[in-house]
């Protein structure tokens, strides 16, 4: 009777340790597969995202979606570049074929090298858009600089990462713009050799070595753009992009007006300076204590399913692109047939059209200047601003119009004059080359920019309106610039209205 009674005991107790091990242990956790896959991932997706995301964020006409689009791109360009690389072959005598194997002849090459292609346009295309958007909304400010630092890295990895795989096909049509791009960072030889020092410190032989590998295009630089592009490149911004979006939940999410906060009436809010906890908890006996966070939403699944959305229409849009508009090739790449006329890929032919007038200035001077100029933007302006607001109200918008209208004008003025009558260099043979460096149309412009700033800030007494026109006439430039050279230049960079009227040789 005792035995049976400790063993009646014993059941007894391990039922209980179990129930109360179950209890504690296994408490919320998933029943089934699906349950438990499901529950995986939301906790991986809250480990990129804050657990909530505000209301005003979320809609589509803040911000266009241009973050989401950027690294949608970027998707679709590792996945269908890792798709490339089981056929393509970096060797000078092996590339080309390479490429006509897999639009010829791999089933959906075609297709695939297509999307790989419109994917980068579009990448391009959203970042800058998305660095506009930034900046117009005045979202690079305190405590956002840093991020803003972050973009503008992104930004040039993005433009590197497109132009080195522009060489990879290995026709004309990638050798000639590679030329071109190594022509420019063997542009500080200008320089140089107006200052007489050649012979002795010459950094643009140096740059142009380290970039091809040797004196010329040749196996060197194409194994060195193909590393950069598949590795290095790709590496390096999905490091970037990585700390961008850490700092995005560290600096609070993303920048919102103040209205779009409005405080409820006779009570306490509770909104957080930095990103919520794992589970948007709080602790304590504050009214704040079983309140969620006002006006935000659980991003699971409202911010997932708007990043789905972009995504989605990312890979439609380049997928029509990619089924109607073949990327090109042309005949294989041959240094003794220049290609004519032989361009940049597009985002850089605004810097092929002021490099034709200075190599130096318009290849490295003023670019480095508008990079700079941008970097600096966070620290200049030290305004308390309406953050979040696009073009911070109608007096912003007001001076960026304005800027539209007057960069417009000097731009079509300035080309207008140098495309008609020529530049200094066609009125005085003699004139020295120290002035053709310094006085070119690429530098009146950044003066005549400059002076259109400095004349907003006195008269608006606002460094963030100053600002605003600089970037504006920055942009318009931009935009014309590569208009100009993308439809009017033709064979010897001269200047036509249409390719019907380009001479027949």
């Amino acid at each position: 009777m005792d035995y049976r009674a400790t063993q009646a005991f014993r059941t007894n107790l391990v039922r209980v340790l179990r129930t109360l091990r179950d209890s504690i242990f296994r408490r919320g956790k998933a029943t089934s597969d699906r349950a438990r896959s499901q529950a995986i991932f939301q906790n991986f997706y809250w480990h990129i995202h804050s657990v909530r995301v505000h209301r005003y964020t979320l809609r589509p006409v803040f911000t266009w979606g241009l973050g989401a689009f950027s690294f949608a791109f970027f998707a679709i360009l590792c996945l269908t570049g890792i798709l490339l690389m089981v056929y393509y072959k970096p060797s000078v005598s092996l590339a080309y074929d390479s490429i006509k194997d897999l639009h010829y002849v791999v089933p959906t090459g075609r297709f695939i090298r297509n999307l790989h292609r419109w994917a980068a346009h579009g990448m391009v295309v959203a970042v800058i858009l998305h660095m506009a958007r930034v900046f117009y909304t005045g979202s690079y400010r305190k405590p956002r600089e840093f991020n803003w630092l972050l973009g503008m890295t992104l930004l040039v990895l993005t433009l590197g990462l497109s132009f080195t795989g522009y060489l990879l096909p290995w026709d004309q049509l990638g050798y000639w713009a590679t030329v071109i791009g190594s022509n420019i960072a063997g542009s500080p030889r200008e320089v140089t050799d107006v200052l007489g020092i050649t012979p002795y410190f010459d950094p643009g032989a140096v740059i142009r070595q380290v970039l091809l590998g040797s004196n010329s295009i040749g196996e060197e630089a194409l194994i060195r753009f193909y590393l950069l592009h598949v590795i290095v490149l790709p590496l390096a911004l999905g490091a970037i992009v990585s700390v961008h979006f850490w700092r995005i939940r560290k600096d609070g999410g993303l920048s919102r007006p103040e209205h779009a906060d409005p405080p409820p009436p006779e009570q306490e809010v509770f909104r957080p300076n930095k990103t919520y906890g794992l589970m948007a908890l709080v602790k304590g006996k504050t009214p704040a204590v079983d309140r969620e966070p006002e006006n935000t939403l659980p991003s699971w699944p409202y911010l997932l399913l708007a990043e789905l959305a972009v995504l989605m229409l990312a890979v439609a849009v380049s997928m029509v692109l990619a089924y109607h508009f073949d990327a090109p090739l042309k005949e294989p790449a041959n240094p003794a047939v220049p290609e004519n006329p032989a361009k940049a890929p597009w985002y850089f032919l605004g810097v092929q059209e002021l490099v034709s007038y200075s190599a130096f200035m318009g290849g490295i001077g003023i670019p480095l200047i508008c990079l700079i100029g941008l970097a600096l933007i966070p620290y200049l302006d030290r305004e308390r601003g309406t953050t979040g607001v696009w073009f911070d109200g109608k007096g912003g918008l007001k001076v960026a119009a304005w800027s539209l209208v007057y960069s417009a004008l000097v731009v079509v003025g300035i080309l207008f004059v140098a495309i008609r009558y020529g530049w200094l260099r066609n009125w005085f043979p003699a004139i020295p080359q120290w002035v053709i460096i310094l006085v070119n149309p690429g530098t009146v412009l950044v003066l005549a920019f400059a002076l259109w700033s400095v004349a907003v800030m006195r008269t608006k007494n606002s460094t963030r309106l100053a600002a605003i026109a600089l970037f504006t006439c920055f942009l318009v430039g931009f935009t014309i610039l590569t208009y100009v050279a993308t439809i009017h230049r033709g064979p010897n960079w001269e200047f036509f209205w249409t390719k019907g009227d380009w001479p027949i040789y």
